[in-house]
């Protein structure tokens, strides 16, 4: 089952990196196959125009890390993703252990920064993981 999971994250990203351009709408397309693929049960939003334009493509980052990071390190069996126009919500029930902040983590902070926003990635006290990306209305300068 990883080594499945594994393999559509790839076919994933690569499809995507042949594109280039981030969108927050490509990355949860390929988010919820990703999580079907590894049999996590999804939450995840239909739309994704109640979200800011110029914050789509850092929330694409946003989800994309997200949720190679439940794939890669939590157990989870379910994931629920929230948007709003300036934040965004990643939660599993997951294992919800202790943050070491990997490239992946300090990737969101820089992107986040470019946007005057930042990200939160923390366990939750009743069990599993919650990451939060609030950054300020209207996006990018």
């Amino acid at each position: 089952m990883e080594g499945l999971t594994r393999s559509v994250l790839s076919d994933v990203r690569t499809t995507v990196s042949e594109n280039r351009e981030v969108s927050l709408s490509t990355e949860l397309v390929g988010a919820r196959a990703a999580l079907r693929a590894a049999e996590i049960d999804a939450d995840l939003p239909f739309a994704v125009d109640n979200v800011s334009p110029g914050l789509q493509r850092t929330f694409g980052y946003v989800l994309r890390e997200g949720v190679t990071n439940v794939l890669r390190h939590s157990g989870a069996r379910r994931v629920k993703v929230r948007l709003g126009d300036t934040w965004m919500e990643i939660e599993d029930d997951g294992a919800g252990t202790a943050v070491t902040a990997g490239n992946g983590l300090r990737g969101l902070e820089e992107r986040l920064a470019q946007v005057g926003g930042t990200i939160c990635a923390a366990p939750r006290s009743g069990g599993g993981f919650l990451v939060r990306a609030d950054a300020p209305a209207g996006g990018p300068a």
